[in-house]
C-alpha cells in the first residue's frame, strides 16, 4: 500500500517547527488519500529526539543511521533518502522547506526523475490534490496537479501549515541504515548554515500585536506597545514602519521578513498588502482594527473592527488589564 512519506529535520538536537507544519501537510493529504503516513528523520533510535515526536501519530517512524551522515552533506542525504524511497516506494514525499531542503531535496527529486513542488502553501484535498505556490511575492497564486505515476516530492512554505496538536496513537520506530559509501560523498561536511543572529524571534510568540502605517508616527508607537505588554505579546510590523527605522528589521513579518504562524496575531493599523500577509495568513486567530473597512486586511481576518485606533487600542488595553486585575 503506498503511503505518504515526511521528511522531519532536525539542529541542535531539536525537531524544527516547520517540520511539524510538514508533518501536518502530511496528514491533510493522507486523510484526503486514504494513505498512511510515515515519518523519518536521521538519527540512530537510541537518540532522544524521537520521544519527542507529537501531533497525529504517524503509522511508522524510521531512523536512519550512518556515520556519514553525521555531518550534512547533500550527497549522503540525496543517497540515503533515496535509498529509504526506494525501500518504502511512497505516493508523496513531503518536505519542510528549509535551506537544507533547497539544497538536497531537487536533487533527489531529479534522481527519480521527477521535480520538486517546492514552497507549497496549501493542499486542496481531491484525487490528485492541488498544491498552491505563490509567485510575485504572493501576487499570484498557482495550482499544480501532479499527474505522474511515480513518486510525488513537494516541500511547504514556513507558517502555511497548522502544526497538529498531539494525539494519542501508537508509533513503530524503525531503524533504516542505508547502504553508503565514502566515495559518493564528494564534499566535506562544513559548519551548518545560519542565519543571521536575531534577538527577536517572532516565531516562537504565541501572540503578536503587529502595527503598521495607521500608527501615523513614531512617537504613538507607545500606544500599541502598552497593548502587547498587556496581552504579554511579542511587537511586530509592517514593512514600512521597519523601512522607518521605527522598529528593527527583525520584527518585520511579509515576504521580505518573518513568516509567523502564532495563536493570536492583532494587526493594527495595518492595510493588508499582499506582502505582508503572505507573512501572517498562517495564523490560528487573526484580528484586525483599521479605519478602512474595505482594508484587504479584513479579508483574511476572523474578528474585524473598524474605527480610530487611537481610540480602539487604549481601551482594549485597559479591558485587558482590568480583564487580569492589573
Amino acid at each position: 500500500m503506498s503511503s505518504v512519506l515526511v521528511f522531519l529535520e532536525a539542529k541542535h538536537n531539536e525537531i524544527s517547527r516547520i517540520s511539524w507544519e510538514a508533518m501536518a501537510a502530511g496528514h491533510l493529504l493522507g486523510s484526503s488519500l486514504g494513505l498512511p503516513v510515515d515519518l523519518a528523520l536521521v538519527g540512530a533510535t537510541n537518540n532522544p529526539i524521537f520521544g519527542t515526536i507529537h501531533g497525529k501519530a504517524p503509522r511508522k517512524v524510521y531512523a536512519i543511521d550512518h556515520t556519514l551522515l553525521h555531518g550534512y552533506t547533500a550527497d549522503g542525504y540525496t543517497a540515503a533518502c533515496a535509498q529509504l524511497i526506494e525501500h518504502h516506494k511512497p505516493a508523496y514525499v513531503v518536505f519542510p522547506h528549509t535551506y537544507q531542503v533547497r539544497d538536497f531535496a531537487p536533487k533527489l527529486a531529479t534522481r527519480f526523475k521527477q521535480v520538486l513542488i517546492s514552497d507549497v502553501t496549501g493542499i486542496e484535498t481531491g484525487n490528485p490534490p492541488t498544491f498552491i505556490r505563490q509567485l510575485l511575492q504572493g501576487k499570484l497564486n498557482a495550482e499544480y496537479h501532479y499527474a505522474g505515476d511515480a513518486v510525488c516530492f513537494l516541500s511547504v512554505q514556513a507558517g502555511a501549515f497548522r502544526a497538529d496538536a498531539k494525539e494519542p496513537g501508537e508509533t513503530i520506530l524503525e531503524p533504516f541504515l542505508p547502504s553508503l559509501d565514502a566515495a559518493q560523498i564528494r564534499v566535506q561536511a562544513g559548519e551548518p548554515f545560519r542565519a543571521s543572529a536575531q534577538t527577536v524571534d517572532l516565531n516562537s510568540a504565541s501572540i503578536l500585536v503587529s502595527v503598521g502605517r495607521g500608527i501615523k508616527e513614531q512617537a504613538n508607537l507607545p500606544i500599541v506597545e502598552e497593548l502587547a505588554a498587556a496581552l504579554g505579546a511579542e511587537l511586530a510590523a509592517s514593512r514600512p514602519i521597519c523601512d522607518a527605522g521605527w522598529l528593527p528589521m527583525e520584527r518585520q513579518v511579509g515576504s521580505s521578513g518573518q513568516t509567523v504562524a502564532p495563536k493570536v496575531y492583532l494587526a493594527v493599523g495595518i492595510s493588508g498588502a499582499i506582502q505582508h500577509l503572505v507573512g501572517m495568513k498562517g495564523s490560528q486567530c487573526i484580528v484586525a482594527i483599521n479605519k478602512d473597512e474595505n482594508a484587504p486586511i479584513f479579508e483574511v481576518a476572523d474578528y474585524g473592527i473598524v474605527g480610530d485606533l487611537f481610540e480602539i487600542v487604549p481601551a482594549l488595553t485597559a479591558a485587558v488589564r482590568k480583564a487580569k486585575g492589573a
